[in-house]
C-alpha cells in the first residue's frame, strides 16, 4: 500500500476518529477492547466448539479432522510470515497495521461463516468445502487480523505506561472472547442448537455481522502515533525509513537465545492450551459426572469456564505490580508451577466435578502471569535485539507470534483427533444415550488436563532461564543515546 493512496484514507469513513496526541479512554475501550473482542469472537467459539460441530453436527470423520489441521498449518505459518512483512512495508496515512484491520472487517466476517453454510450432502464434497472454508479462515482472514492487531501495541504510542494499559485491554478482550466461547456458547449449543446445522448457521451469521462492525470500530478508534513520526508531514514514500530485509531480521532473532526461550515457552503454553480448549466440550460431556447438574454437560462446561475466568480476572490486579517488583520472568515461572499443581489435582480425580473445578481454578490462576506478560516479555526481547543489531524486528517477531497462536488451534485439533481415533471414540453416540469406552475417556482426560499440566511444568523451569530484564534499562538508554 503506497503513499499515493492517502486520499482514500482521508475520507470520513476511513480517517481516524482519534485526534488527540495522547491515548485516552475511548481509544482504550473501543479500539483495544471492543474491537478485538468482536473480531476474535468467532475464534473463541471455534476453539471450544468447532471440534464438536465438525465431528458431531456435520459427521466428519476423525481421520479427516486429524489431517486437515496438520496440512493447513503449513499455509498458516506462511500466511503469517507474509502478512508480517506486508505490514512492515505498508506506508499510508492510516499507518501500517490499521489498513489491514479495516480489511479484516470483511475477511474475518465472511470466512467465519463459510464453515456453517456447507451446501452439500455428499460426504466427499462436504470435506472439500470444509477444507477450503477452514483455510480461508485460519490461513487468510485470521493471520491478517491477528498480526495487525498484535502490531498495534508498539506503534500506538511511545508512552510506556499507556502501552501497558493498551496491552492489558487487548489481553482482557482475548480472555473475554475465550470466556464467551467456553461459557456462554456451550449453554446455547446444549439447549438450542443441538445438531441442527441451520441453527448453527443462523447464530454464526449474527456473530459475523458483529465481527464486521467491531473490527471497523477498532480501525476508526485507533491511531498509530509512532508510525506517524516515521511518515512525517508530507514526506514521500521514498523518503521513509527503510525496513530491514527479512534475512537481516531472521539472523537477528535466531541468533538470540532469549528470543528462542520466549518463543519455545509460548509454543508450549499456547499449543497445550489449544488441546485443552478443543477437548473441553467432550471432556465435560463424557468424563465429568454431571448427573447432579441441571443443564447437563453445557452447564458443567460453563461452570469450569467461570471458575477458570474468575481467578484470572482477580490476578489482573496483582500481576503487573508483582512483576514490577520481582521481575516478569520470575512471576511467570512461579505461576506456571502453581498451574501444574492445579493440573495434577484435577487429573487425579477427573470424574469429580468439584475437585476438577478446584484444580482448573488453580491452574488458570497460575497461567495468568503468562497471559498478561507474554507481549511485554516479547517487547523486552525486541528492544534487546535492537540494542545488539541496530534494527527492529517487530514485524517478523509478531508474525511468528501470530503463527504460533493461530496454528495452535489446528495443531491442537489434529492431536486431539489423533488421540480420539486411537482410543476408539464413538462419535455416533448421542449425549445421554450411552457412554464412551474407558480408553476414550482416558484420551479426553489426557487432552484436557495432563498435556497442559506437563507443559506448564516445563514452561515453569524454562522461563527462569529468561534473564533479559537484568540489563534492559541500560540497553534502552543506550538505544535512546544512539537515536539522539
Amino acid at each position: 500500500m503506497s503513499k499515493q493512496k492517502d486520499g482514500f484514507w482521508s475520507t470520513p469513513l476511513t480517517s481516524s476518529a482519534i485526534k488527540t496526541s495522547e491515548v485516552k479512554l475511548p481509544e482504550m475501550v473501543i479500539g483495544y477492547f471492543l474491537g478485538p473482542f468482536g473480531a476474535l469472537l468467532s475464534s473463541g467459539i471455534f476453539t471450544s466448539m468447532l471440534q464438536k460441530y465438525l465431528n458431531e453436527v456435520l459427521g466428519l470423520d476423525n481421520s479427516f479432522l486429524t489431517v486437515l489441521p496438520l496440512v493447513s498449518t503449513i499455509f498458516i505459518v506462511i500466511a503469517n510470515l507474509v502478512v508480517g512483512q506486508l505490514i512492515e512495508r505498508t506506508r499510508v496515512l492510516a499507518g501500517k497495521a490499521r489498513p489491514w484491520i479495516l480489511l479484516s472487517a470483511l475477511t474475518l466476517s465472511v470466512a467465519s461463516v463459510l464453515m456453517f453454510v456447507v451446501p452439500f450432502d455428499d460426504p466427499t464434497m462436504k470435506m472439500v468445502w470444509i477444507a477450503i472454508a477452514y483455510n480461508l479462515y485460519y490461513s487468510v482472514a485470521y493471520p491478517i487480523y491477528n498480526t495487525a492487531n498484535s502490531t498495534m501495541i508498539p506503534v500506538s504510542t511511545r508512552d510506556s505506561e499507556k502501552r501497558g494499559a493498551l496491552a492489558s485491554f487487548t489481553n482482557i478482550a482475548g480472555l473475554a472472547v475465550m470466556g464467551a466461547g467456553s461459557m456462554v456458547f456451550p449453554i446455547l449449543a446444549g439447549n438450542l442448537l443441538g445438531n441442527d446445522q441451520s441453527m448453527w448457521l443462523l447464530v454464526m451469521a449474527a456473530v459475523a455481522v458483529f465481527t464486521a462492525l467491531t473490527a471497523y470500530l477498532q480501525f476508526k478508534f485507533t491511531r498509530e502515533r509512532v508510525t506517524e513520526e516515521d511518515l512525517g508531514s508530507g514526506a514521500s514514500a521514498a523518503a521513509q525509513p527503510k525496513t530491514a530485509s527479512i534475512g537481516q531480521q531472521l539472523h537477528a532473532v535466531t541468533s538470540e537465545k532469549w528470543w528462542w526461550i520466549i518463543i519455545i515457552f509460548y509454543l508450549l503454553f499456547q499449543w497445550s492450551g489449544a488441546i485443552k480448549n478443543g477437548s473441553m466440550t467432550q471432556f465435560c460431556e463424557w468424563v465429568v459426572d454431571s448427573s447432579g447438574m441441571p443443564g447437563g454437560w453445557g452447564a458443567v462446561q460453563s461452570l469450569l469456564s467461570l471458575l477458570g475466568a474468575v481467578p484470572m480476572a482477580v490476578a489482573a490486579v496483582f500481576v503487573v505490580p508483582l512483576a514490577n517488583k520481582f521481575g516478569k520472568a520470575k512471576i511467570t515461572g512461579v505461576g506456571m508451577l502453581v498451574g501444574a499443581v492445579g493440573g495434577v489435582i484435577a487429573g487425579l480425580f477427573p470424574t469429580d466435578m468439584v475437585i476438577v473445578a478446584v484444580g482448573v481454578a488453580l491452574k488458570c490462576l497460575g497461567s495468568a502471569p503468562a497471559c498478561y506478560l507474554i507481549l511485554a516479555m516479547l517487547a523486552d526481547v525486541i528492544d534487546h535485539i535492537e540494542f545488539k543489531n541496530g534494527i527492529r524486528t517487530d514485524g517478523l517477531t509478531m508474525s511468528i507470534y501470530s503463527s504460533l497462536m493461530v496454528a495452535a488451534s489446528p495443531i491442537g485439533t489434529a492431536i486431539l483427533n489423533g488421540l480420539l481415533t486411537a482410543s476408539g471414540f464413538d462419535q455416533t453416540i448421542e449425549y445421554g444415550a450411552g457412554v464412551q469406552s474407558a480408553a476414550a475417556q482416558n484420551a479426553l482426560t489426557v487432552s484436557y488436563i495432563w498435556i497442559e499440566t506437563a507443559c506448564y511444568a516445563l514452561c515453569g523451569v524454562l522461563i527462569f532461564l529468561f534473564t533479559v530484564e537484568r540489563n534492559l534499562k541500560a540497553e534502552q538508554e543506550a538505544i535512546a543515546q544512539r537515536k539522539k
